[in-house]
């Protein structure tokens, strides 16, 4: 069965961070990435990792469910217009689409995307690439 889906790249990866401000001087001082922007109001700093981007953003909660999960969610570039009909798609497919399409801010700028669970239960989000 051929997928309507067209994954075009990875467009950024949110890591949940028990310690930030050491995350943020491994990924721009040793890594080298350069930060791209933040938003104070959810503590997010996003830094750019060539076409694509890594995000971090502090944990929430107690220590125990800090350590049990601390990718947030990957998030994959794709080249689809459709977004409705792509979660219809996904939905009948017996995916789990987490609430409705909405336009976010990712490696290219903000474009529509949706949110989804894998078999796992890791949450991969859906993102239209540029025209």
């Amino acid at each position: 069965m051929e997928s309507l889906l067209r994954i075009a790249e990875i467009d950024h990866v949110v890591f949940r961070c028990r310690d930030q401000a050491k995350m943020l001087n491994f990924y721009t001082q040793v890594m080298g990435l350069a930060e791209e922007r933040r938003i104070a109001q959810i503590g997010l700093i996003q830094l750019r990792a060539g076409r694509s981007m890594i995000d971090l953003v502090p944990v929430e909660g107690d220590e125990t469910h800090a350590r049990a999960r601390n990718v947030d969610h990957v998030c994959l570039g794709i080249e689809m217009t459709d977004m409705e009909s792509l979660a219809s798609h996904l939905k009948a497919s017996g995916v789990e689409v987490m609430g409705e399409p909405a336009t976010r801010y990712g490696a290219h700028g903000m474009g529509l995307s949706i949110y989804v669970r894998d078999p796992e239960g890791n949450i991969i989000e859906l993102k239209q690439m540029p025209a």
